[in-house]
């Protein structure tokens, strides 16, 4: 279940968000730079972003229900997905904008103050962005870390939007300026395109991390020595919730008592090294010719 606390931390990216909003306005209106305003439009995908990250935490943090038995971690990566098409959208938009400026070349105008501005900007998102993924990592919430990655993509951005614009302050070469915010569009383009992948990866069902799988193969084995085996071993992530679904067989002649106390015990071990993983197990008899044909996910 999704921590309460988090909705806070939506809510310091929703401040952020509205502060750097208006600073690299500003920072735009007094340079007059296609470069900052480029900038200043990755500020609003921010804000759209923080919006519905916190709509869907609000949604994540809900608890299992008749119709929801899995619970409602999923909702996160509809939040990154958004986010990433938000990208997408305001690359195109500083592509359009920036292709018009190369065209018909503009001086830039009060660039020391404009640049402060953009300055204070950036280390506020840079601030937060900390936070966030600080906060991503502890609770494993992909809302917060797809926040937080894109907020550090902001600061880079700005730190070239900035060395850019000083560059042609001190060159006159005024195609530096739309040139810089093509360059961002196609990074900001990389950085929305990741997301959108990575959400539809979640949404997919897509298996563990290869480290997390070996880790909950090596538990299984660890109980061969029992006389065990296991298979049909499957993964899937869901938001900050992990689901193990595994087959372990016993000697038939086992009690149910000693089978069920058996898997209690191995639930519990996963449990213990793997966090927010719930487990489930199916008991089999290892001499049952009938134990192997439900491997598959399908079964014949």
């Amino acid at each position: 279940m999704i921590s309460p606390l988090l909705k806070r931390y939506a809510w310091l990216s929703i401040a952020a968000a509205l502060s750097t909003i208006a600073l690299k306005s500003m920072a735009w209106w007094l340079t007059g730079s296609v470069g900052l305003l480029s900038d200043a439009l990755e500020s609003l995908v921010n804000l759209a972003g923080a919006v519905m990250a916190l709509a869907m935490l609000n949604l994540a943090a809900q608890p299992a229900d008749e119709n929801h038995a899995y619970g409602h971690g999923k909702a996160e990566y509809f939040s990154s997905g958004f986010e990433g098409l938000l990208i997408l959208l305001a690359a195109i938009a500083i592509g359009v904008t920036a292709i018009e400026r190369l065209l018909h070349p503009q001086p830039i105008e009060q660039v020391g103050i404009g640049l402060a501005v953009s300055v204070i900007a950036s280390i506020i998102n840079l601030v937060t962005a900390r936070i966030l993924l600080a906060a991503g990592h502890q609770h494993r919430s992909i809302t917060l870390e797809a926040d937080a990655h894109h907020l550090m993509t902001d600061v880079w951005t700005s730190a070239g939007v900035i060395v850019g614009v000083g560059a042609v302050a001190l060159t006159g070469w005024l195609w530096l300026d739309p040139v810089l915010a093509l360059l961002v569009a196609a990074n900001i383009i990389w950085t929305g395109w990741r997301l959108v992948q990575r959400s539809a990866d979640g949404l997919m069902d897509t298996a563990l991390p290869p480290e997390q799988h070996r880790a909950i193969v090596a538990i299984l084995d660890s109980y061969r020595s029992q006389g065990i085996d296991f298979h049909a071993l499957r993964t899937r992530q869901a938001g900050a919730r992990c689901f193990v679904e595994v087959h372990v067989l016993v000697p038939g002649a086992w009690t149910v008592q000693r089978g069920h106390d058996l898997l209690e015990d191995l639930e519990a071990t996963i449990r213990a090294e793997q966090p927010y993983i719930t487990v489930f197990t199916h008991l089999e008899p290892l001499e049952d010719p009938a134990s192997q044909d439900d491997i598959r996910l399908d079964r014949r």
